[in-house]
């Protein structure tokens, strides 16, 4: 099922079981799906979609630390609700020994054998992940693999 079908359905059962989190959540995905589609003038492509989520997870938890901090427990619980729903859209996650076995591929197909080639091995790398890993740990992988 493509997401828009998905988000749809979603959007459809969050209606009827009246949960609130979930209708919200899935109302504000679309609203940022639909703005983008119309931006660009074309109907959005799987990559382009959860490069959206990506940046809404990325969003919620940056609140859900800021309302920790301040002591807002009840935002906290908030934002981690629709978070879960968030990353039920993004594709599953590589362990960290795929990571690693990813990093050691790709720098061997870059040829990189130092810090300096640090560049050359995170592009395709990153592409090669495409959602499923974390950047950060993964530019660690490489330095370490590199360093």
């Amino acid at each position: 099922m493509d997401f828009s079908t998905r988000l749809s359905e979603q959007l459809k059962q969050a209606m009827k079981s009246k949960d609130q989190v979930m209708l919200t959540t899935v109302r504000g995905l679309k609203a940022k799906v639909k703005e983008r589609e119309i931006a660009k003038g074309a109907v959005l492509e799987e990559p382009e979609f959860i490069k959206i989520v990506q940046t809404a997870v990325k969003q919620h938890r940056e609140a859900i630390d800021l309302y920790a901090k301040g002591g807002r427990q009840d935002l906290v619980a908030s934002e981690e609700a629709e978070l879960k729903i968030l990353e039920d859209y993004l594709p599953k996650m590589m362990t960290p020994e795929e990571m690693r076995a990813l990093v050691d591929r790709v720098v061997t197909e870059t040829g990189a054998s130092s810090m300096a080639d640090m560049g050359k091995v995170m592009k395709p790398l990153m592409e090669a992940a495409a959602g499923r890993g974390d950047g950060k740990l993964l530019q660690q992988y490489v330095r370490e693999k590199l360093g």
